[in-house]
């Protein structure tokens, strides 16, 4: 008489702790990026969620799969955004109504405003997601501009300029005034209106191939 066989140990409760693991991983890293920015470590993360490193690494190989994985859905909101204000049926506030949206998701997530405004970090999807954001953002802009509400020397490159000063009131502020930074926020947009008699700016914009040089050289400043 033969022994039957031990039954095989089931699955399915090992795909189910591994997708709970990477759920807690992704929610860690939303909360160390967004604190921290994308200096934060593949370490950092494991031990924001109480798991092993090599855990992290069995789900994302290195860090640039977890940004691709973190960032491609928050840049699709930036889209949504812009598709929104193209929607407004005022073109000005339907500008006003974006700039202010995207700079109160960047004073909220410093790792996507790393992403937004540098090209150090995300691959191919994030690569993808900001170039379909391009023409987006420029009709918003012309929109605004065709109503003869915004200035017609603005150009689309220069709404990461626009961050970027807003970042660093951002990152000055935060400690103090963590809200201060929409009164510098609105004093920069309301140098944005078109009125007769304002001076003409002392240099043109960047061109994207200025912008696309400056997002590869540029590396956000390391935190201590």
């Amino acid at each position: 008489m033969t022994r039957d066989a031990a039954p095989a140990a089931p699955a399915r409760p090992l795909r189910r702790d591994a997708e709970l693991n990477r759920r807690r991983i992704l929610e860690s890293a939303r909360e160390v990026f967004s604190q921290r920015g994308l200096e934060a470590t593949l370490d950092d993360i494991a031990h924001h969620a109480g798991v092993g490193v090599g855990t992290v690494y069995r789900r994302f190989p290195n860090k640039e799969h977890l940004v691709e994985a973190m960032f491609v859905d928050r840049l699709e909101e930036v889209g949504a955004m812009a598709e929104a204000a193209l929607a407004a049926d005022d073109p000005w506030q339907g500008f006003l109504d974006f700039a202010w949206k995207t700079v109160e998701l960047h004073s909220s997530d410093r790792g996507l405003r790393e992403v937004m405004l540098s090209k150090a970090f995300g691959r191919e999807r994030v690569a993808e997601v900001k170039n379909r954001l391009v023409p987006l953002i420029t009709e918003v802009v012309e929109r605004a501009q065709a109503s003869g509400q915004l200035r017609p020397d603005f150009s689309v490159t220069d709404m990461p300029m626009l961050h970027q000063m807003i970042g660093e009131v951002i990152e000055y502020t935060h400690a103090v005034r963590p809200e201060v930074w929409r009164r510098y926020f609105a004093l920069l947009l309301d140098g944005l209106r078109a009125e007769p008699g304002r001076a003409e700016l002392p240099h043109g914009p960047m061109c994207i191939d200025d912008l696309d040089a400056a997002a590869c050289a540029w590396r956000p400043p390391r935190h201590g």
